[in-house]
């Protein structure tokens, strides 16, 4: 037995969905007020859509389909426009959770009160990095002129070593000249007795001979 599930728009605009083995007396029915509920209290009614199956179960089954659909699904399977039947396959028992996914997505803002104080950290830490890196750190004045005075004195005694050549003291001066002076004499008689023995010693060997 065939079946058919079918669309009525009523007087207020809504719309009922049905299904029957015979399409013209059902309608007939509900023009007459001996239909559903919700038809004989908003008379009249038209037929807007149809669809046809080879039983009664498949209509029935189908009718409980789009009953479950909202508004706009409905119309647009009635216009025809059955590309937009999946983009409008989300009912309005699932428009909260999908409200809430999308929420959660969402980025999540600061109040102004944080905001403030993560800027001013931020800065402070900037400001502390830049001076860090730029300035040097000054010495206290006693360091600064101790280490002022201890450079001088190095790099005088540095060039002083280098330019002036070492001098002994005078009386050291003194005692090497004259152990100096005195060893040359000591030679120079020495020199001179050997040659007088010498000079004796010669004269001894000629007298000998003859």
């Amino acid at each position: 037995m065939k079946g058919y599930m079918y669309i009525l728009q009523c007087a207020d605009g809504s719309y009922y969905t049905g299904s029957t083995n015979n399409l013209e007396l059902r309608l007939a029915q509900h023009q007459t007020g001996e239909g559903a509920n919700h038809t004989k209290k908003r008379l009249p009614v038209k037929l807007v859509y149809y669809e046809e199956y080879q039983r009664i179960d498949e209509a029935f089954y189908r009718e409980k389909q789009v009953q479950r659909w909202r508004r706009d699904k409905k119309e647009a399977l009635i216009r025809g426009d059955y590309n937009l039947l999946p983009e409008l396959a989300i009912a309005y028992r699932d428009l909260d959770t999908v409200a809430s996914s999308t929420s959660a997505t969402e980025e999540i803002t600061l109040p102004e009160v944080l905001e403030g104080s993560t800027d001013t950290v931020a800065s402070g830490a900037s400001a502390t990095e830049s001076a860090s890196a730029t300035e040097e750190i000054p010495l206290p004045e006693v360091l600064e002129g101790s280490t002022d005075t201890v450079a001088s004195s190095t790099s005088a005694t540095e060039s002083a070593s280098a330019t002036e050549e070492i001098t002994l003291p005078e009386a050291l001066e003194g005692s090497v000249k004259k152990t100096l002076e005195g060893s040359e004499k000591a030679v120079s008689s020495r020199a001179s007795e050997t040659a007088k023995t010498r000079a004796s010693e010669t004269a001894k060997t000629k007298t000998r001979k003859k």
